[in-house]
């Protein structure tokens, strides 16, 4: 947790953090990815077999730079095949003898979809990569039928129809497909088959209680909203109700319903607006999770009954205008772009009491951090920050306090402005299994450095690890880079104005046994 102390412009600013505070276990899955059959994400993206320089392309089609660049960012979990696509999206015309999948008309992003990479490809590629898959499943066109039978294919180890059929399309081993959509933003209008909260509240029960009698282990994920909405109360009040009988076995200790999911894209075209913009998610990921309490108190759900999670699926920074996503959604990212993920990724550090998993949309191409052509790779100055918190932003998140100005004046999102606050120093801490104390500060403020007093920074021992970039809102895009250095990490540290500031530094362990020491002698456990 970071809280926030505001201080006049004039004030000195300074940031205290207490590493022998471990606070919320980090869960790995925050660093989640996106594919959908979107732009060129898919064919040209993951997959490209027709590409005439062999060298980038394995046995299997699969782009292996895109591989390697997975691999570098240790992507755990990949959400597919949407998205938009997955309501008219059925899973059987993807499997099986390519010659023989038929091409459909593609109704999301317009175009056509030929079925040449389906579940199969991409349970493959997943392994290659070592990721864990995440299914959307089809609430639009799709069937309970189809459903049932898309779960039996993957993770059924019996003798029944799709499971042989998985078999027979040379796979004998089950995916164990954990993590299950039920639905995607089918409250939009922009959807083939949009329904009504009402509707969906209903269905997304119906269909959770059969999906868990032919697997328990699944994971089932409610589709929300922005978690601030009318349609976030409504379904969870309604879909977060306990019932022994809909339960396989009569379970007292499952549910039906385990995460709730929200998407929310930010942007600006003003500079400081765009990289504050994604406190707004953090007030919704807060309202959420009252939402989540409120449901079970309501509902009398019992306390064995795990907490539901919030599944941030669908983030990132994107203008819709600037990059259409009927015309592939292309972004071209500048340096407010990068700042802003690095306060899109504090955001859920800070909240990792409530987020169990975000996947950043998209993974390569679709307003991805990565770029393909048919030459290589190229890494968008968005890659660099996620690159920096999937190394090193984990395990724990450390009690932390900033005290600094603030931002003011008119946001992105108008109600941001009143319901949070907007400090120039976006702060979040962590402390690794290794030991390392990983600080990340972006200063959102375009033309002041602000000088820093830091408590409890650095150690008596080492120097400290710096990796920052920016410090120039004029920058451009082929000048972001990660930039290294050390600091001895005594008294206090200027942070550039518009910049992203990584501090890396091992306590010693006289530091830590007194930290436990005034811990103890003050009750804290």
């Amino acid at each position: 947790m970071t809280t926030f102390t505001r201080l006049a412009s004039n004030e000195r600013a300074a940031i205290t953090v207490s590493a022998s505070h471990r606070l919320h276990k980090i869960n790995d899955n925050l660093y989640g990815g996106f594919v959908e059959h979107m732009g060129r994400c898919v064919y040209g993206g993951l997959y490209d077999p027709h590409n005439p320089n062999s060298h980038l392309i394995d046995k299997h089609g699969f782009r292996t730079d895109v591989i390697d660049a997975m691999r570098e960012v240790r992507v755990p979990v990949m959400r597919y095949p949407g998205g938009n696509f997955n309501a008219t999206y059925h899973w059987i015309d993807g499997v099986g003898p390519r010659e023989k999948r038929p091409r459909r008309p593609e109704f999301a992003w317009g175009g056509s979809e030929s079925n040449q990479f389906g579940t199969d490809e991409f349970m493959t590629w997943c392994k290659i990569v070592g990721t864990e898959p995440y299914l959307a499943l089809n609430f639009g066109t799709g069937t309970l039928d189809e459903a049932i039978a898309w779960v039996e294919y993957c993770n059924s180890d019996a003798d029944t129809y799709y499971a042989n059929l998985r078999r027979q399309n040379g796979h004998a081993e089950p995916y164990r497909v954990k993590y299950w959509a039920l639905g995607n933003e089918v409250w939009g209008p922009w959807q083939i088959e949009q329904m009504t909260k009402e509707a969906y509240a209903q269905k997304a029960r119906q269909w959770a209680k059969a999906l868990k009698r032919i697997d328990p282990s699944i994971i089932l994920i409610l589709c929300g909203e922005t978690g601030h909405s009318e349609w976030d109360f409504h379904t969870l009040t309604e879909c977060l109700k306990y019932d022994s009988h809909a339960l396989a076995g009569g379970s007292q200790s499952a549910s039906l319903i385990d995460m709730h999911s929200i998407h929310i894209y930010t942007s600006s075209h003003d500079p400081v607006k765009n990289v504050l913009a994604p406190r707004s998610a953090e007030r919704a990921i807060e309202i959420a999770a009252a939402m989540i309490d409120l449901a079970r108190i309501q509902n009398g759900i019992p306390p064995a009954v795990p907490r539901q999670t919030i599944c941030f699926d669908e983030w990132n920074v994107w203008d819709p205008q600037r990059a259409p996503g009927h015309e592939g959604a292309e972004e071209n990212y500048d340096l407010s772009d990068a700042l802003a993920v690095g306060v899109w990724l504090n955001v859920f550090i800070r909240q990792s009491k409530y987020v169990a998993m975000a996947n950043i949309a998209q993974s390569v191409n679709v307003i991805s951090p990565l770029m393909t052509d048919q030459d290589g790779l190229r890494r968008q100055t968005t890659w660099w920050p996620l690159l920096l918190f999937t190394k090193y932003m984990r395990g724990h998140t450390v009690a932390t306090n900033v005290s600094c100005g603030f931002y003011d004046g008119p946001t992105e999102s108008a109600w941001q402005q009143s319901t949070i606050d907007n400090p120039w120093l976006d702060v979040s801490t962590t402390i690794g299994d290794d030991g390392w104390v990983n600080m990340v500060v972006v200063n959102a403020h375009p033309d002041i450095a602000i000088h820093t007093d830091l408590a409890g920074v650095g150690s008596s021992q080492d120097q400290v690890k710096v990796y920052s970039f920016g410090g120039n809102k004029d920058m451009s895009r082929e000048r972001v880079r990660v930039h290294e250095s050390e600091w001895e990490g005594k008294g206090s540290y200027t942070f550039l104005p518009f910049s992203f500031t990584m501090l890396r530094w091992r306590p010693s362990k006289k530091e830590e046994l007194l930290h436990w020491g005034e811990i103890k002698v003050n009750g804290w456990h």
